[in-house]
C-alpha cells in the first residue's frame, strides 16, 4: 500500500467534521490498519465515555518563541491565535464553579499571551488544587520582560511542566533549534534557584520528553532516572518527575513523518503497540480542553484537528458540566498514540 493512500485515509478520518460519522467507520480494506473504534470495541470500551472531570486544560494561544519539529500545535512566532480577555473572563467563571481540581494552561508559549499574568492572578484566586503552566523553558530567557517568570510562578505556587527533549545538547537542538539546550539549562537553573524542583520543595517542576524521531518513547521510569543523573552531574539541576509523551501523527509531526518516509511504519508501530489497558486512563476521559477562542474539545489533540465535543454544549460561554459529562468522546486514528505501550497523556504514561 502506498504511503499517500494511507495518509489520505488518515486525514479523511481525523479531519472530517461530521464527527459522528467518524465513530461509525469500519475496518480498512485488505487487512490494513484497523479503525481505533474497532480496536476498543473488541474489549468492550466503545463508545469511550468521560469519567469525573479532573482537569480543565486551557490553551491561551498558539504563539510561541520556538518552532519545534514535533509540535502538534504548529505553534510559532507567526501564529496570531490569542485568547482575548473576554474569553478569559468566561473561563474564569467556569474555573470558579468547576468540580475539576487541576487547571492546566498551555499554548504555544502561554506566557506570550499579553493577558497571561492577569489571567494567572485571577485564576489563582479560585483555589484550584493544582495550577499548571506548561512552559518551553526558553521563554524565560527570550526577552527581559520574561526574566522574572520563576519568581512570578513561585508567587502563585504554579506547578511548572517544561518540555526538555533530552539531557544532551545535540538531541535537544536537533528537535527544537540551535541554542535551545543552553537556554533551557539556564532556565532550569533559575527555577532551581527560587526553589523549583528541589527534593523537599513543594514548588513542583516536572519535565516532558518527546522522542526526537519516528519511534515510541522508552520506559518512563528508566528515562527519568537517566535524566536526573545526567542533569544533576553535568549542571547541578534538580526536578521532580519526567513525563514521557508519544508524538501523535498530526500537524507538524505528521508532516515530518510523510517527508521522511516514516509515516506508514510509524502508524503500524502504534497499532502493534496498542495496549487495551491504557484506554481506561487516557486523558480525554478526565479532561476538557478549551481552545483560544473558547471552543470545547475532548483533548488538546482533538482541538488541533477541529474535532469539537459531541455535545450540545460546545463553547465555554454555554458551559454546563453535567451535560458535558453525558457525551461520547470523539476518537479517530490519532488515538492510537495515546494507547500505545504504557499509554500517553499530558501527565505522562497512563499504565
Amino acid at each position: 500500500m502506498a504511503t499517500k493512500s494511507l495518509k489520505a485515509r488518515h486525514e479523511d478520518l481525523v479531519m472530517d467534521n461530521k464527527q459522528m460519522e467518524i465513530l461509525n467507520g469500519g475496518i480498512f480494506e485488505d487487512g490494513e490498519l484497523p479503525y481505533f473504534k474497532d480496536k476498543i470495541a473488541h474489549t468492550g470500551q466503545f463508545p469511550l465515555r468521560p469519567k469525573k472531570l479532573e482537569i480543565l486544560q486551557i490553551n491561551v494561544g498558539y504563539m510561541c518563541n520556538q518552532v519545534c519539529e514535533h509540535c502538534h500545535v504548529d505553534a510559532g512566532p507567526d501564529r496570531k491565535e490569542i485568547m482575548t480577555r473576554e474569553t478569559m473572563e468566561m473561563c474564569l467563571e467556569v474555573i470558579r464553579n468547576t468540580s475539576a481540581h487541576t487547571l492546566d494552561l498551555t499554548g504555544g508559549a502561554p506566557e506570550m499571551n499579553p493577558d497571561f499574568r492577569w489571567f494567572v492572578e485571577e485564576a489563582a484566586k479560585a483555589g484550584i488544587k493544582d495550577f499548571i503552566v506548561r512552559s518551553n523553558l526558553t521563554i524565560i530567557r527570550a526577552n527581559k520582560k520574561y526574566y522574572d517568570l520563576p519568581q512570578f510562578f513561585k508567587k502563585h505556587n504554579i506547578h511548572v511542566i517544561s518540555s526538555m527533549p533530552h539531557y544532551t545538547r545535540g538531541k535537544t537542538d536537533r528537535q527544537r533549534g540551535e541554542g535551545v539546550f543552553d537556554l533551557s539549562i539556564k532556565a532550569l537553573q533559575e527555577l532551581n534557584a527560587v526553589g523549583y524542583g528541589m527534593p523537599e520543595s513543594s514548588l513542583r517542576l516536572d519535565l516532558v520528553y518527546n522522542p526526537s524521531g519516528a519511534f515510541l518513547p522508552g520506559d518512563q521510569v528508566a528515562m527519568e532516572r537517566d535524566f536526573k543523573k545526567a542533569l544533576k552531574e553535568d549542571f547541578e539541576i534538580n526536578f521532580h518527575n519526567l513525563f514521557s509523551i508519544t508524538n501523535l501523527p498530526i500537524a507538524r509531526f505528521l508532516d515530518y513523518l510523510i517527508a521522511s518516509g516514516n509515516y506508514e511504519d510509524y502508524m503500524y508501530s502504534l497499532v502493534e503497540a496498542y495496549n487495551p489497558s491504557a484506554v481506561a486512563n487516557v486523558m480525554c476521559t478526565n479532561t476538557i480542553s478549551v481552545s483560544w477562542d473558547g471552543w470545547l474539545y475532548d483533548c488538546d489533540f482533538n482541538q488541533m484537528l477541529g474535532l469539537k465535543v459531541a455535545s450540545k454544549i460546545r463553547h465555554i460561554k454555554d458551559y454546563n458540566e453535567d451535560i458535558l459529562n453525558d457525551r461520547n468522546i470523539i476518537i479517530s486514528q490519532h488515538c492510537y498514540g495515546c494507547t500505545a505501550g504504557a499509554g500517553s497523556s499530558c501527565q505522562g504514561s497512563v499504565t
